[in-house]
């Protein structure tokens, strides 16, 4: 597909969902501050996002900042932000998180890829988010529901997250890259689902190339 196509696309789809509410870590980035986007990115992974909201908006009252946090101990910790999936296992990463950045960052969230992958439980897609909702860096940040989504539009081919952000950047122009992923995963949260997706009420029926698709509405 054509950049000029995509671009297409994104606007189409980027009209229709706007009365939809936006993905949990889209909300938390109205707060300006990169260290609670980071945070609230751990808590969402494998949690929906009104769970991920309810429990960011818990712990941020008691601790906002790397310092703050560090006073909580892990069973605390695991209290404010239950019922988050893994949340055992994102305590105690929220507490080496917070430590490193006080040690080697003064307390602050660094704005570079290489460093945000070496924070613990730090994948491409959070750091790709952090950089773009936190610092506003272009960048992709590929989840499930922009892999899925791109395939299906017939943007790319490929079976990877990672395949799948490195082929976005070749069509995608820059200044798109940040609200990409609030777009289609807003998208993919409320229309365009894996399963049986409401395909007759899309405003991009015409332009979705439908891979994948079994079975719509």
């Amino acid at each position: 597909m054509s950049s000029e196509k995509v671009l297409k696309t994104i606007k189409l789809i980027k009209g229709q969902v706007k009365n939809y509410i936006v993905p949990s870590v889209t909300q938390i980035s109205a707060r300006r501050d990169a260290y609670q986007v980071l945070i609230s990115c751990i808590l969402s992974l494998r949690t929906k996002d009104k769970t991920t909201i309810q429990a960011s908006q818990r712990l941020f009252k008691v601790a906002d900042n790397p310092a703050n946090m560090l006073k909580l101990t892990v069973g605390k910790i695991q209290k404010l932000i239950y019922p988050v999936g893994f949340y055992r296992n994102k305590s105690r990463a929220i507490l080496e998180i917070s430590r490193k950045l006080l040690k080697d960052y003064s307390g602050k969230v660094p704005p570079l890829l290489d460093a945000l992958l070496g924070l613990k439980g730090v994948g491409r897609k959070t750091a790709n988010l952090v950089l773009g909702l936190g610092f506003a860096v272009p960048a992709i940040c590929v989840d499930t529901h922009v892999h899925r989504i791109s395939n299906r539009l017939g943007w790319v081919k490929t079976n990877s997250p990672e395949e799948t952000e490195l082929a976005l950047r070749s069509i995608i122009p820059r200044s798109k890259w940040i609200e990409l992923n609030t777009i289609l995963v807003t998208f993919g949260q409320n229309l365009c689902f894996p399963v049986s997706p409401f395909c007759s009420k899309c405003k991009v029926y015409g332009l979705c190339k439908r891979r994948g698709v079994v079975k719509s509405r």
